[in-house]
């Protein structure tokens, strides 16, 4: 987990932020040394873009299903404040992020109520879901992500907040749409996009010291990426693999290959163990004195 230094900078700053001297690696790096930068939070806008763009990407799918406005207003509340309603719930710790903020709930209904009364600002733009959807689950990544960071979280915990909290509405809106969640589905690398995301945004908070602006836009980018490319290249992730014949076989084969291995030094250890006799049987004269004895018994039938 991040390390976590109460010492003030060279500055005097009580949060070091500013030291003399960093130059333009100051720009994407915390300064070394000075209070670390993971303990700050994300500034309180980026909660409430994620909030709108999630809320966004839950009216249109009630546009594709043609609700009606407690459709679009549902789905709104849904895919914008479910991420961060789970990310608080696993967190247990300070206040739950819809209960707290004045902006958050009148957002997503504000957004859910513009998208039902101007459903042909989204219908001329048909692969726009696709682009917000996946801007939402960037953006509540890094959010999640960061709220576990802050919290002190350990790598792969924090790794596991920021995923759940990027794919947490999605998946709400479709189990209450009566569908399988996309994450369990086969996609084009949905539920790993988020994953990478959030692993790429704690490398570079508590491993880099990265300042989180620039962390931010880099793991945002980075999400969107690897999804167009997935979508692009029509990559999949993998389903109905069955790795039991392959393991069987080769399990099959080493062990033939040991058998034989087993039997040919058996059979040389035999050869061996047969040469060491018979030099000790010549060497106590066995040999010469069994050759006397076949001759006196061979030699009254001569007569």
């Amino acid at each position: 987990m991040c390390k976590v230094d109460g010492r003030k900078g060279r500055s005097g700053g009580a949060l070091g932020v500013a030291v003399e001297g960093v130059g333009r690696v100051g720009m994407f790096f915390s300064p070394y040394g000075t209070t670390s930068y993971a303990v700050l939070p994300i500034p309180a806008w980026l909660d409430l873009a994620a909030v709108i763009v999630g809320a966004f990407s839950g009216i249109l799918a009630a546009q594709q299903r043609r609700l009606d406005l407690v459709g679009y207003v549902g789905l709104a509340l849904i895919c914008g404040l479910g991420g961060g309603l789970i990310r608080d719930t696993i967190l247990q710790n300070g206040d739950v992020y819809m209960m707290s903020s004045p902006y958050a709930i009148p957002g997503a209904v504000i957004t859910g109520v513009f998208g039902f009364f101007f459903p042909k600002l989204v219908k001329n733009h048909p692969d726009l879901f696709e682009w917000v959807d996946i801007v939402s689950v960037a953006l509540f990544v890094v959010a999640g992500t960061d709220k576990a960071i802050v919290n002190t979280a350990r790598p792969l915990a924090a790794m596991l907040l920021g995923t759940i909290t990027g794919v947490g509405g999605g998946m709400l809106r479709d189990v209450f749409l009566g569908e399988v969640p996309k994450i369990f589905q086969r996609s084009n690398l949905y539920a790993l996009c988020a994953l990478a995301g959030a692993g790429c945004y704690y490398g570079f908070v508590c491993w880099l010291r990265m300042r989180k602006l620039w962390a931010l836009v880099l793991c945002v980018v980075i999400i969107i990426a690897i999804r167009r490319w997935s979508l692009h290249y029509n990559v999949l992730s993998p389903a109905d693999v069955d790795l039991g014949p392959r393991v069987g076989a080769g399990a099959r084969v080493v062990y033939r290959a040991a058998e034989n291995r087993g039997r040919r030094e058996a059979n040389t250890l035999l050869r061996q163990q047969g040469v060491a006799d018979g030099l000790r049987a010549g060497a106590s004269g066995e040999p010469g004195k069994s050759r006397h004895t076949n001759n006196a018994g061979t030699g009254p039938s001569r007569h």
